[in-house]
Parts: structure tokens; C-alpha cells; sequence
């Protein structure tokens, strides 16, 4: 990992007190799930605003659960450009790709200090084999990533540059809400304006250009990384957009 990360915090978040569990966005363990869980964990990891967490065709020993803080998932070309797949929130779950192929096919960078709970990945065999419910769970994250990233291409392939900025700030908020990071129609933004030029296939002037005419209209305002979502209505209308997850959501 580039940048200071630390493998084992003063104080590990017991699974039985995650604060995952106190939000109704996230489905309840069943006893001998949560049990196994917690006895999967190996530890948590701290990573600074900045650091490498996985790194494109890397073969990590470890998936991490996203407990706290915010990551982004990216592919870079060689000549130095880069394509945003996602951005990651608590509940997130990173590095099941290198566990199916055996190494990575994207980076993934912490936006935010990011707290990780981090799991073996030989051990993952045993959730497949012996917690269907969990294993269901794992199929529905990855399924999830699929959903999210057909509809980040749709809007880079045929929404306008209007559409794919109200459809990114609603992907954002909406998840953030979900994952306990929202407060009411205001949040915390840690995206630059080159993280959604990035997304969303757009140049940084013609992004800037865009976020000021959505600004304008008053159903968004966005200073520094508060973002207020003063009209989600016209914003839905605008970006077509339809949320991911509509029932309580799983993860590991």
C-alpha cells in the first residue's frame, strides 16, 4: 500500500457492536452468521486519505469490508488516463475480484481515512460451503457492482452531460443516505469535480460548466464537499435514475 496505513487500530470494532447493524438499510445477522463473521475477521486496518487499499493486477491475501470513510474504484490506462468504475461506502465489500481471478483488474484508493474490516481470503471457501444465507449475500454484492456499473454506462453512453451529473450526485447521495452517511438532504461530499469528470467521461472544464448550470436551477447546492440535495424530485426526473437498493441490503 502506498501512503501510512496501520494493520491493527488500538481498539477492533467487535462484530456483535458494528455500527453497520444499527441501521435498518442493512440486514440482520442470524446468530450463527454473525458468529462466523466474527470469527472470519483477522483485524481492521486504518488507511490515510490517499492510499493504495488494492492495486490493478495485484493478488491480495485479504478482502476488507468498508466500515468507515469513503474509496474509489478505478481502472488507469498506460497513458496515464483514468476511468472511475465506483465509489465505495461503508457496507462495501473489496477485493472479491482478486479472489475469483486470482488478481486484480482495477485500484482502489481510499478518498477518505478509510477503517477496513479485513477477512482471509482462503477462508471465504468455508462461507460458500457451509452459510448459504452469507454466500447468497457475497453473490448479491457482486451482482450489485454489476447493476451499478451497467448503469454508470449507460449514462456515459447515452445520458447528456446534464443527465450524467444529476445521475452521479443521486448515486452518491442515495448511497451515502443508505450507508448512515447522509444528514437529512445534506452531505459531506469527499468527490472532486475530477472524480466525476473521471466517472462520467467528461473533460474537468465541461464538468465545471455543467455542475454550474445544475447549481443554478437550486435544486443542488455544493460548496467545498457539502452537498444539499434541495430538490431530489426534479434531480430524479432529470437523471431518469432509479435507486439500486430498495431493501434492506447485505453485507460481510
Amino acid at each position: 500500500m502506498a501512503s501510512r496505513s496501520e494493520a491493527r487500530p488500538p481498539s477492533v470494532t467487535p462484530c456483535e457492536s458494528c455500527p453497520l447493524r444499527q441501521l435498518s438499510s442493512f440486514r440482520p445477522f442470524e446468530a450463527e452468521e454473525l458468529a462466523f463473521v466474527k470469527s472470519l475477521k483477522s483485524g481492521e486496518l486504518v488507511a490515510e486519505a490517499g492510499t493504495t487499499i488494492l492495486l490493478d493486477g495485484s493478488n491480495s491475501p485479504h478482502l476488507f469490508t468498508v466500515l468507515s470513510g469513503w474509496a474509489v474504484r478505478y481502472k488507469l490506462l498506460a497513458e496515464g488516463r483514468r476511468q472511475v468504475l465506483n465509489f465505495s461506502m461503508p457496507g462495501d465489500l473489496l477485493g472479491l475480484q482478486a479472489s475469483l481471478f486470482k488478481e486484480m483488474q482495477h485500484s482502489v484508493d481510499a478518498l477518505t481515512d478509510v477503517r477496513l474490516c479485513v477477512f482471509p481470503r482462503q477462508r471465504i471457501w468455508e462461507l460458500f460451503k457451509n452459510y448459504p444465507g452469507l454466500a447468497f449475500d457475497m453473490t448479491w454484492l457482486a451482482s450489485r457492482e454489476e447493476s451499478i456499473l451497467a448503469e454508470h454506462l449507460a449514462s456515459v453512453g447515452q445520458r447528456s452531460a446534464y443527465g450524467r451529473i444529476a445521475y452521479m450526485i443521486l448515486h452518491l447521495f442515495d448511497r451515502a443516505r443508505r450507508s448512515g452517511l447522509a444528514r437529512g438532504n445534506k452531505l459531506t461530499l469527499p468527490v472532486t469535480q475530477q472524480d466525476l469528470a473521471d466517472a462520467m467521461g467528461l473533460s474537468i472544464v465541461h464538468t465545471n460548466k455543467t455542475l454550474k448550470r445544475l447549481r443554478a436551477t437550486g435544486w443542488i447546492t455544493w460548496t467545498r464537499q457539502d452537498l444539499t440535495v434541495r430538490d431530489e424530485s426534479r434531480l430524479r426526473d432529470l437523471a431518469e435514475y432509479e435507486s439500486v437498493d430498495k431493501a434492506p441490503r447485505p453485507f460481510i
